[in-house]
């Protein structure tokens, strides 16, 4: 079996100095892992588990990485990295469950000597095969602040989705190597002592350091829209659509307000589908909605299609003039940018779910999103407070480095910009009051923009955001500034 591609991930902001690891998957040939029949072992996650298909959906698990693979990667960086010259995969002390030989491997060792943008090149010498990670950004001090990753948006098989909770617990943790995420099952379809089971689990897997869990669910009406709670401590009441006291939006605030001493936040996602999106002439809840998922595996949800939406919703219907994201930001709705998969398919932070072999509605979907989120330690607590303070930007799945910095300076808005991506950017847009103001490109490195853009102070219900685009078309999105 020969590699036929790599995945490669480092931290997006490191120090100089400071030790970091190299994330590296071994990727084959797509394969489908079947369900495994019942067997006498212990509790743990596992590959070919009995929760691999779902009937309703007719989906089921798909992996990309080699079964099984030996052999050693070169590993480049220039003058600037510091650490192993390759890195080798045994055959044996790899993969993430017992007995699991696939070439799943996180090396440590490694150091940057420079500051400013930083790439890591990987070669396979005998196929040629060759990646480049994600950008770094390298500050000559450790930062107060870093990135970290993150998926909040997953469904399991106790509703509409495949897998079990532990099972995409680990699988976001140590395959698709992120810092963050939650499991934000349809609640309609949930007991009270599988909600029980549901915030035990994320109390498990929360870590600080290592992997942070949000206490997660989805309140799904089909009139008012879909939206994802968040709670920021270890626990919160179960929110049903179908609930009496929870059926209209109205009902919903009331019960989040009667809620002594929980702090929560209301996400609206995939707005602009015409069957399952948002109506934002229904208001906007400031103390709740604080953000907005832009991006999922469905699509963008940023404008139109005839507005220059590269992705647009085309599934279920399409979408709907009137429901986008702009549209609510035109309505002084202050909410900031989160992306995120709404993935089904068990793989949360690297889904494979437009490659589904049985679903025709799948083929029209796109790589899920990733929220990025500036925080000073890796906690639940600071990743909900980066969710709810606009700490936070979205991407299309490939995680672009975005940063933007604003300051007044002489009675202007000034926007310090420092974007970078692996593939090469193709453009950065300045977005103000839903209008393209100002176009940015590259200049001596493609991969990389530093540039600082001025503008008239925001004003009443202005806002602005930025828009890098790869050359892949991979997006990644600030979140908006307000007046």
């Amino acid at each position: 079996m020969k590699p036929s591609k790599i995945f490669c991930l480092i931290p997006s902001t490191l120090g100089m100095g400071d030790e970091f690891n190299l994330n590296v998957k071994i990727l084959g040939d797509l394969r489908v892992i079947e369900s495994a029949s019942f067997a006498w072992s212990p509790r743990m996650p596992k590959l070919a588990g009995p929760f691999n298909r779902c009937t309703a959906r007719n989906i089921q698990y798909l992996d990309n990485v080699l079964p099984a693979w030996s052999g050693k990667l070169l590993v480049e960086g220039g003058a600037a990295l510091e650490g192993a010259e390759e890195v080798i995969f045994d055959g044996t002390s790899q993969g993430v469950f017992t007995g699991d030989t696939r070439p799943i491997r996180s090396f440590g060792g490694f150091r940057w000597k420079a500051a400013g943008f930083q790439f890591i090149k990987l070669i396979e010498p005998v196929t040629g095969v060759t990646v480049y990670s994600n950008p770094v950004y390298v500050s000559e001090k450790s930062p107060s602040t870093r990135i970290v990753w993150g998926d909040p948006h997953w469904q399991t098989f106790f509703s509409d989705g495949i897998r079990i909770p532990e099972e995409l617990y680990a699988f976001a943790r140590d395959e698709a190597f992120l810092d963050f995420g939650a499991i934000s099952d349809h609640m309609e379809a949930i007991s009270a002592r599988q909600w029980d089971y549901f915030q035990a689990v994320s109390n498990d897997y929360n870590e600080s350091g290592r992997f942070a869990t949000l206490i997660g669910q989805e309140w799904t009406h089909h009139k008012c829209g879909h939206r994802n709670i968040y709670y920021r401590g270890n626990g919160g009441p179960a929110l049903r659509s179908n609930d009496s006291d929870c059926d209209s939006l109205e009902k919903l605030w009331q019960k989040l307000d009667s809620c002594t001493g929980i702090d929560a936040i209301a996400i609206p996602h995939h707005s602009a589908n015409l069957t399952m999106g948002v109506d934002w002439g229904q208001g906007w809840n400031p103390k709740y909605e604080r953000a907005v998922e832009i991006h999922s595996c469905w699509g963008s949800s940023e404008c139109h299609k005839d507005d220059g939406n590269i992705k647009p919703i085309t599934v279920c219907n399409g979408e709907l003039k009137g429901q986008h994201v702009r549209d609510a930001l035109n309505l002084g709705y202050k909410m900031g940018f989160v992306g995120a998969g709404d993935i089904h398919d068990g793989r949360p932070g690297d889904s494979l779910s437009e490659f589904q072999p049985e679903v025709e509605l799948y083929k029209g979907l796109y790589p899920q999103g990733l929220t990025a989120a500036s925080v000073s330690a890796l906690t639940r607590e600071n990743v909900f407070d980066a969710m709810k303070n606009h700490n936070t930007y979205a991407t299309t799945h490939r995680r672009i480095f975005l940063d933007v910095q604003k300051s007044i300076q002489k009675g202007k808005l000034n926007l310090a910009i420092k974007t970078a991506s692996e593939d090469g950017i193709k453009d950065v847009k300045l977005i103000f009051n839903g209008n393209e103001i100002e176009t940015l490109s590259p200049d001596d490195d493609p991969r990389i923009v530093i540039r600082e853009i001025s503008i008239d102070r925001l004003s009443n219900s202005d806002y602005c955001y930025v828009r890098t685009t790869s050359m892949d078309g991979d997006i990644a999105w600030s979140s908006p500034f307000f007046a």
